[in-house]
């Protein structure tokens, strides 16, 4: 089974992760971050990992950024050697008047370009800045390569769960085993 466990703690958060990629996409997830709960539920939902998160702490970035790295270093030990893994995905997500494509590479290699584009400061109880920190911050901790643009929309909240949603049918096709493939997809041998 590809899964992991970890924790971080700090003088600012708490954060314990539960990951398993051969999953059927159930999560529980208790954050104090409504919107970021709602965000995760989704994640896992849609990428089929299974996902337990709970995290506590004294400021809402400081428990959205170390809840992504949290996520990001699970991902990466999950994968383990990631022998046999597709690599590579890219997906669109259409959310009512939103449109969001992300494209993601397994590459060892941390590098990521996030333009959600949001218009205010805050979806529910969460920034939209928080959202793109998220995401570069997991890109990170996870060594991979994350594209995300959101090409329209009128609606913060779509246009962020539109890009989760992405990033999740990225995750999924490229965590994904491929049974032609039995080694490590990199002409180094090594992602």
């Amino acid at each position: 089974m590809r899964t992991c466990e970890k924790s971080r703690e700090t003088s600012e958060t708490r954060v314990e992760v539960k990951m398993n990629l051969d999953g059927t996409g159930t999560s529980r997830i208790e954050t104090p971050v409504k919107f970021l709960n709602h965000m995760l539920t989704s994640l896992s939902k849609h990428s089929m990992i299974d996902l337990t998160v709970e995290a506590s702490g004294d400021l809402s970035h400081h428990i959205v950024e170390d809840i992504a790295i949290v996520l990001g270093e699970s991902l990466r030990s999950a994968l383990g050697d990631a022998r046999g893994v597709t690599r590579f995905a890219s997906a669109a997500v259409p959310m009512d008047e939103s449109l969001a494509e992300a494209a993601l590479d397994l590459s060892g290699r941390p590098y990521h370009v996030i333009c959600l584009d949001t218009r205010g400061e805050r979806v529910e109880d969460m920034a939209c800045e928080d959202a793109v920190h998220f995401l570069q911050s997991f890109a990170s901790s996870a060594h991979i390569t994350l594209h995300i643009k959101v090409r329209y929309g009128a609606n913060d909240h779509h246009r962020i769960e539109a890009a989760f949603k992405a990033l999740a049918l990225c995750l999924r096709g490229a965590i994904r085993l491929d049974a032609t493939r039995e080694d490590i997809p990199s002409s180094k041998g090594v992602i």
